[in-house]
């Protein structure tokens, strides 16, 4: 579905003057040189120039995918140019809630019952929650088909922090020494301590660890994970662009996750006062699962105005990572390569920012933590669409392997949507009106699946009730209608959509559920 004309446009257009005043230049670091292992070295000599396009891989952590909404008050100046220049899949989803899953579902393309990794790798056993080695990954089928590859930041797919063997020639993962030794070089120059001008701290209930939830730092973005990170990407790219054979470079950073950290410079475009908070701040959770009740005792009492200063050092730090990442397409366009390459800009899961009285992800299945940002720009794809097409976090390995030719990665638990890009208008409602996601949530027992079709949602909670949205209606998720009797009918067809999934996936946990005590669904596997 075509968008306004221009994205940038819409948004500036949007903005409120006072709340935003123009932007100051965030200050650039000087790239260094990137050590880089060989690999794939034969079939890079058999190609004596470049065939298929560059992969620039934008990563996020825990970025909602409305703040790219043109209406949105994120100033967002390079990622609305990329918007521009590609597609925008606005009900773009995540398989899972949490880090690791997500991450290994897209790297594997697998939903996480699939690939193994059920929870955050760094909070269980390390007999649980294991990447099963067997499963191929994007990356190696790019590097067999000849593309130099290099992955830079924040892992957490699963615990060896061995990058090589799952295809990526140059690691500069946060748990390397190319990353550390980075790290340090720019302490030594800015400074390794930090101080908040304002800040809040998580501090309840009694008996937990004091921890940061939002703050204001002295230290420039250059001196903290965004800045090193892209920096690293940075001297990957400088050494690419020179070379014939294509690349692929994956930056990941750890923003916007919380804590909501930003710099004194991007935090001072957003005028705290003016921000709007959501409906469903301050909503009383009526009809919903009592564990989210439960969660929210950790912010109560939070004022309205510590809310908007959590959201201004959320939308902050996302404005660091947009002139951080515009820097490495700002050198892609002056090596003028920028045109050779297809750039996505995703994120692994978003994060409540306040939403129903609750911060951070994990068990709730709202749009704020599902939706997620994807943007596709580059040869051959569509230029200022924005698409309805549910596409999710998992899809892209399938289509990654398609856009660089490689050999075909293809698994019932996601599907490549590489063919759409060109004409995003034409893909069929029906074939992508569809998502379906899984937490496991191990550690506290809270199972949930989340069913969408269109503009209905339902998320099936094995702990508690269930919950009925429709998002056109109800965008912010204020009311639940699964419990009335006329919405039963639609609650059984997402439900039966769900067994399907199930089903096809084999996810033998819930299919196999006919014992007596655990028939939890509002209608059965066998129902379909």
């Amino acid at each position: 579905m075509p968008a306004t004309p221009n994205h940038t446009q819409a948004r500036n257009a949007a903005r409120v003057p006072a709340a935003r005043p123009c932007p100051k230049p965030l200050r650039e670091r000087q790239s260094r040189g990137t050590r880089e292992s060989p690999r794939t070295l034969s079939m890079r000599a058999n190609r004596s120039m470049q065939t298929d396009p560059n992969i620039l891989f934008l990563m996020t952590d825990q970025m909602q995918g409305r703040v790219l909404d043109p209406s949105h008050i994120c100033r967002t100046p390079n990622f609305d140019r990329l918007i521009d220049r590609g597609v925008r899949f606005r009900r773009a989803y995540t398989p899972n809630a949490v880090c690791s899953p997500a991450r290994a579902s897209l790297m594997t393309g697998l939903l996480p019952h699939n690939h193994g990794v059920l929870e955050v790798i760094h909070c269980v056993d390390e007999d649980q929650s294991n990447l099963r080695p067997h499963k191929p990954h994007w990356a190696q089928r790019l590097a067999l088909a000849g593309y130099r590859t290099g992955y830079f930041g924040k892992w957490h797919v699963e615990r060896t922090n061995d990058l090589a063997q799952y295809g990526w020639d140059t690691d500069g993962n946060s748990a390397t020494s190319l990353f550390q030794d980075h790290r340090a070089e720019v302490e030594r120059e800015h400074g390794a301590s930090d101080s908040f001008s304002i800040s809040k701290m998580n501090d309840q209930p009694p008996g937990y660890r004091h921890t940061l939830l939002y703050g204001v730092t002295d230290l420039p973005p250059e001196a903290r994970g965004v800045g090193i990170t892209t920096g690293l990407a940075y001297d990957f790219l400088e050494e690419a662009t020179v070379h014939e054979e294509p690349w692929c470079c994956f930056v990941s950073v750890t923003e916007p996750h919380d804590p909501f950290v930003a710099g004194e410079e991007a935090f001072s475009l957003y005028d705290v006062d003016a921000i709007e908070l959501q409906p469903n701040v301050h909503d009383d959770l009526a009809g919903r699962p009592g564990i989210y009740r439960k969660a929210g005792l950790t912010w109560d009492g939070i004022t309205d105005r510590e809310l908007r200063e959590a959201a201004a050092c959320y939308y902050a730090s996302i404005t660091e990572i947009d002139a951080q990442y515009g820097r490495l397409l700002s050198l892609l366009e002056t090596r003028r390569a920028l045109d050779d390459t297809i750039v996505i800009l995703t994120s692994d899961h978003g994060e409540l920012l306040g939403a129903h009285g609750l911060f951070c992800k994990n068990f709730s299945g709202f749009e704020e933590v599902y939706n997620i940002p994807m943007v596709v720009a580059g040869p051959g794809v569509a230029e200022g669409v924005e698409c309805d097409a549910r596409v999710g976090l998992h899809d892209l390995c399938p289509t990654l392997v398609d856009l660089g030719d490689a050999e075909s990665i293809r698994v019932s638990d996601s599907r490549s949507f590489a063919s759409i890009l060109a004409d995003p208008a034409a893909a069929p409602d029906r074939e992508w009106r569809k998502g379906y996601a899984e937490y496991h949530g191990n550690r506290f027992k809270v199972t949930q699946r989340v069913i969408w079709d269109g503009p209905w949602k339902l998320v099936w909670n094995g702990f508690d009730f269930d919950e009925l949205y429709n998002l056109d209606d109800d965008p912010y998720e204020m009311t639940n209608l699964a419990d009335i009797p006329s919405y039963r009918p639609r609650v059984n067809e997402l439900m039966a959509h769900a067994w399907n999934v199930i089903r096809a996936t084999d996810d033998r946990s819930l299919l196999n559920s006919h014992y007596p005590i655990l028939r939890l669904g509002s209608v059965g596997p066998d129902a379909v």
